[in-house]
């Protein structure tokens, strides 16, 4: 059930720069992950640990086990959120740079807006606000166009397609979020959906056969490091945030966050990626920009 108060203003502007900042910087993170560990397996891991962490922190405190009901709410988004959306952002870093994967997934806010039309209807479908969505989705589409003569390489086609299914699903699950019986305690609702993301996500990873082959032992310090980042203040922190602010904030205006992503994504690529800057980048940035005014006039 959706909460009637309104919380600080400071509360809200630090759950809005932790998942602009943090999330943004995840991407990096996930594609040194990945070039070691397998992409399901990988998110798995991540989403298991801090799924039991925050789970048995809330059961330590005594908050009380969620029903049965919110359980399966949590399953339903854990499918759409964790294995749809993140194990296919995971599976994309193998085929596409870190900065690309944040700029594609700037499609977000396009989809959560269609989201509060069909789902929540808390929005309607004015001409205004078509052109805006058309000016954005036709940001994703220069940039998935192979043709454009920057001198790049052209782009996965398979890893884009992923990466807009998993904007899709997030999307959905934001707007199915404000609508399911979820626990009302955030952190355990955040728990407990990524405990069941984390155990969907490995079983995943066992059906794709990503478990043959990889050896633990083989991987490097920086791997691990990148998948401490990405429990502890990627998932411990930011998810935890996020779900506070989607009970708070419109999902529209909480999707900002992937306006903000990609420029982090891009910069964080290339100070320490050695990840390239493309026009590209720019080109689809302009699109979900001028979708953002259009939105908001």
């Amino acid at each position: 059930m959706e909460e009637t108060w309104k919380p600080r203003a400071w509360k809200v502007l630090l759950a809005f720069a932790i998942i602009y900042f943090v999330w943004g910087s995840t991407f990096l993170a996930i594609r040194v992950g990945v070039r070691e560990v397998p992409p399901f397996l990988l998110a798995g891991m991540r989403f298991l640990v801090a799924g039991i962490v925050l789970y048995g922190w809330m059961r330590l405190k005594g908050t009380r086990s969620p029903a049965l009901r919110e359980w399966g709410a949590a399953s339903l988004l854990a499918v759409l959120i964790f294995v749809f959306d993140y194990g296919l952002l995971f599976w994309a870093e193998k085929r596409v740079p870190s900065g690309l994967a944040a700029v594609m997934l700037a499609t977000i806010p396009v989809f959560m807006a269609l989201s509060e039309i069909l789902i929540l209807g808390t929005q309607r479908l004015t001409a205004r606000l078509a052109i805006a969505l058309l000016v954005g989705i036709d940001g994703v589409a220069v940039l998935v166009s192979r043709t454009l003569s920057f001198g790049e390489v052209p782009i996965d086609t398979a890893g884009a397609c992923a990466l807009i299914v998993a904007a899709i699903s997030w999307s959905i699950a934001s707007a199915l979020t404000r609508k399911l019986p979820l626990p009302t305690e955030k952190v355990m609702s955040s728990g407990i959906q990524m405990l069941v993301g984390g155990v969907l996500l490995t079983l995943t990873a066992a059906l794709l056969g990503e478990f043959r082959g990889f050896h633990i032992n083989t991987v490097s310090r920086g791997a691990w490091l990148a998948l401490a980042y990405l429990i502890v203040a990627g998932s411990i922190v930011a998810f935890t945030a996020y779900v506070w602010l989607i009970h708070h904030e419109s999902p529209t205006k909480v999707g900002t966050y992937a306006y903000v992503n990609p420029l982090v994504a891009v910069l964080a690529g290339y100070f320490f990626g050695g990840e390239a800057i493309g026009p590209r980048a720019g080109v689809d940035q302009c699109g979900s920009d001028h979708y953002d005014a259009g939105e908001k006039t």
